[in-house]
């Protein structure tokens, strides 16, 4: 499974700091329990990414044509 994979899968996430001053990415999904720490420095990296990405789906999303009739087409839920 690649990055642009479609997938039914559903997770929970939750981002917080650890009381030893690391930034826990934590995955929660059917079987899966992954917690992931990353230094501060790290997690800003992530989250600069985060933002990129997000800057670059929005411009994919709002350069594709509407899918369907009344729909708010390309989002999934």
């Amino acid at each position: 499974m690649g990055i642009d994979t479609p997938s039914d899968i559903a997770a929970n996430l939750q981002i917080g700091p650890t009381t030893e001053g690391m930034v826990r990415i934590y995955v929660e999904a059917e079987g899966i329990d992954l917690p992931l720490d990353f230094d501060p420095e790290e997690a800003e990296e992530i989250a600069e990414e985060l933002r990129a990405a997000a800057e670059a789906a929005r411009r994919i999303a709002d350069s594709a044509p509407p899918r369907g009739k009344g729909g708010k087409g390309g989002k999934r839920g």
